[in-house]
């Protein structure tokens, strides 16, 4: 095995987490799990009636035989997908369901090491450029083998817009400037040097067939797909729910699941009562407060993994009373932080003192959570001058584990305070982030809890886009913190870069842009007739899954 470190993230050159020493590890046999009409299959696209490719249905007599042994797998989460285009989307929820029909170039495993995807092998050249060695025999889930072309296609269709659409993941990877094929492989460079770009491609860059791509409409590509991945879709009803068969072709063996169904409730109780009605097999953020249900029936367990998402309450820079460094820092004393992780999230999380996780490039260990101190908050509440002030905590509805409850907490402790009142007003997560995401800073929310998931591992994917002064959904604009974003971002040393991204995270404990929360944990309700772990960046793989 080859192993090596890429700017402080393990990397494996092995194969994906090979199923068949998935399956030998966790278990014996087996394995686990918007309006419109299920596809059909012209033009290699997978969704359609089950037909073969030839036209015809399978009446094979022994599939009858053996039809109470088929394994089949239900998953529950909170939210459906936006559509099945790869390239089209940033949302976690759509990336679980396309994520099982397509893959990228690079995978990353259950604790969030970089591992080998449809390359088995990368390299950073001597010009600062990466290159892939795509991995021999992969196929497309209609039987054409994946080609570099079809790979610099994929990188370009997210990059260039004149490539066919305007892809989110440009976010990502908008610092390619030239994507170049060659024999088995291709060559990837960037505007300068960037220094996360194996962790960019662990993340985004799903691949997709250029001629069935360019033989297709946007409205039939989000319906069907052709992937290569360890499931192929077989129906899709927009958002309700997505069917999928095994790929018997796939590249690193078949899934022992026979079939995959995908669907959503917004409401936990309601998915966890499908759970324990054994209708579903997996189901996603469980809260505390059923989870002494789930555990004490003999259908199901509780598993769950630190994720790497962290939830916070943000304070725009430029509004007062949040213009003031003081109050900003009045708001972390006067929040009790544990309280809430022991209380509302009966342990399911844990405390941060900085925008960047444990376990995240750039983490800065010698950075300690704010105490909670009343008194404290008090005190800067009178020297920033504001004391007396009436703010608004704005929250989300059902987006992030017991979101509402944890909201209510921070605004019931700022409200103790004797010199500030704090109100809760909740909203629709739609609504909230169309205005988070607003375009110009003065129309973003003043006071607001939020959640951001890193699946990139790496303190500069939270910090750049969150608390630079260009950042895409920034709060804050200062000058020594936008330096040392800029410095981390173009240092070719990696032992460097940790330690100014260090720098960086101990800069915005003090500014303190955020009341700085908790790590969420994903927690997971599991049936009893199946193995499964989940992994740390929120994706789901029922393909690891195996039937007890």
């Amino acid at each position: 095995m080859i192993s090596r470190l890429v700017f402080g993230v393990p990397t494996d050159t092995r194969r994906h987490v090979d199923r068949r020493t998935v399956l030998t590890y966790v278990g014996t046999a087996g394995a686990v799990g918007l309006a419109g009409c299920a596809g059909d299959s012209e033009s290699g696209g997978d969704g359609g009636d089950g037909a073969s490719d030839d036209g015809s249905t399978d009446t094979d007599d022994d599939a009858g035989a053996d039809a109470s042994d088929e394994f089949a797998i239900d998953v529950t989460m909170g939210q459906m997908d936006s559509g099945l285009d790869p390239q089209d989307h940033a949302e976690t929820n759509t990336e679980i369901i396309v994520g099982q029909a397509y893959e990228g170039l690079l995978d990353r495993d259950k604790s969030g090491g970089i591992i080998a995807g449809l390359a088995d092998e990368w390299e950073r050249t001597e010009d600062g450029s990466v290159r892939f060695s795509l991995r021999d025999g992969v196929t497309f889930h209609n039987g054409d083998t994946v080609t570099p072309e079809d790979v610099a296609f994929s990188i370009r269709r997210i990059v260039f817009d004149d490539v066919g659409i305007v892809s989110p993941q440009s976010n990502d990877l908008g610092s390619v400037t030239e994507v170049t094929p060659g024999d088995g492989a291709v060559t990837v460079s960037f505007e300068g040097y960037n220094p996360i770009a194996f962790q960019l491609f662990a993340t985004n860059g799903e691949i997709v067939q250029q001629s069935w791509i360019e033989a297709n409409d946007g409205d039939y590509i989000n319906r069907n797909t052709n992937g290569t991945g360890p499931f192929r879709v077989t129906e899709y009803d927009s958002g309700t729910q997505v069917v999928y068969e095994a790929f018997d072709d796939y590249w690193d063996g078949a899934p022992a699941a026979d079939t995959l169904t995908m669907g959503a409730s917004s409401e936990s109780s309601t998915r966890v009562n499908r759970l324990l009605a054994e209708e579903t097999d997996i189901v996603t953020n469980v809260p505390p407060n059923e989870v002494s249900r789930v555990e004490s029936a003999d259908v199901a367990s509780i598993t769950s993994v630190a994720s790497a998402r962290i939830i916070f309450l943000q304070m725009r820079y430029d509004v007062e009373p949040f213009s003031s460094q003081q109050f900003r820092q009045a708001m972390n004393y006067a929040v009790d932080v544990e309280s809430i992780v022991e209380n509302v999230l009966n342990g399911f999380g844990a405390i941060t003192s900085q925008p960047t996780l444990e376990g995240h490039v750039g983490h800065n260990p010698d950075v300690d959570p704010y105490p909670y101190d009343p008194a404290e908050a008090e005190r800067l509440v009178e020297a920033s001058g504001h004391a007396g002030v009436e703010i608004t905590l704005q929250t989300p509805i059902g987006r992030y584990l017991r979101d509402v409850e944890i909201a209510q907490a921070a605004a019931d402790q700022i409200d103790s305070l004797s010199n500030v009142s704090c109100s809760l007003e909740q909203r629709e997560f739609s609504s909230l982030v169309q205005d988070i995401t607003a375009p110009n800073i003065e129309d973003r929310p003043v006071f607001n809890l939020l959640g951001w998931g890193n699946g990139e591992f790496d303190g500069s994917q939270t910090l750049t886009p969150l608390l630079s002064s260009d950042g895409a959904l920034t709060v804050l604009k200062n000058e020594d913190l936008d330096a040392l974003l800029v410095e981390a971002e173009q240092t070719s040393n990696p032992d460097e870069r940790v330690e100014t991204l260090q720098a960086a995270n101990e800069l915005a404990h003090d500014i303190a842009p955020w009341v700085f929360l908790h790590q969420q944990f994903s927690v997971y309700g599991v049936s009893s007739e199946i193995e499964w772990e989940p992994r740390a960046d929120e994706f789901i793989d029922p393909d690891t899954a195996t039937r007890r």
